[in-house]
């Protein structure tokens, strides 16, 4: 199968393009900067460009059969006060265009990750991580991922769109803990290992079209 990856140099992206690599795919990135991919691999497609044009996507998803996004708004540092490094409507504008260009070639799976306390789950997180939300720079990209959601759910494509718990670094493999509306309830963290292991699962199973997992270890 071959398959685009969005977000390829990003810390979640970067396992989703190890792991579809060692299972045998045919992957294309897209990428602002082919300098930050260090992979050398003869499966891999890399396409230079924004993830914003619709050009260059068009470009990017040609022979494709699915769609893998770890895309997000981007901070100058994890703090939660911190500025922007692109627009609030990054996510939404984008997918927007990804949806389009899915449409015209007919490309018709995509799996994103999201976050969990996005939309209707932010009832399940815990009352001070609401706060942090509410009152710093993180709520942009929970706003316009929530948006995300609304445009894909809209969409005739078979998506899944999966919400982790907080991200972490780790290296260890764990079952990962799926819920839906809050039950069984999630645990508070997972590796962005994990997540692109479940991500690369869902592709592979055909699993969860139509349905946003909230995911945790």
């Amino acid at each position: 199968m071959r398959i685009l990856i969005l977000g390829a140099t990003g810390r979640t992206g970067k396992h989703i393009l190890e792991q579809t690599l060692h299972k045998g795919y045919i992957v294309h990135v897209l990428v602002r900067d082919r300098s930050k991919i260090h992979l050398v691999h003869n499966q891999l497609h890399i396409f230079e460009g924004s993830p914003a044009d619709i050009t260059a996507i068009e470009k990017a998803m040609k022979d494709c059969e699915a769609v893998l996004s770890a895309l997000n708004i981007s901070r100058t540092s994890d703090f939660p006060w911190a500025g922007l490094r692109t627009p609030k409507d990054f996510l939404s504008d984008t997918m927007n265009k990804i949806i389009a260009v899915c449409n015209k070639l007919g490309c018709k799976r995509i799996i994103v990750t999201t976050a969990w306390g996005v939309n209707e789950s932010k009832k399940e997180i815990p009352g001070w991580f609401r706060w942090f939300i509410e009152n710093s720079n993180i709520k942009y990209p929970y706003r316009d991922h929530g948006l995300l959601e609304e445009l894909l759910k809209a969409s005739s494509l078979d998506w899944t769109i999966i919400r982790p718990a907080g991200l972490i670094n780790s290296s260890k493999e764990k079952k990962v803990k799926v819920s839906f509306n809050g039950l069984p309830k999630p645990g508070l963290t997972i590796s962005r290992r994990n997540v692109a292991r479940f991500m690369v699962a869902a592709l592979e199973e055909h699993a969860y079209i139509k349905e946003l997992p909230t995911i945790s270890t």
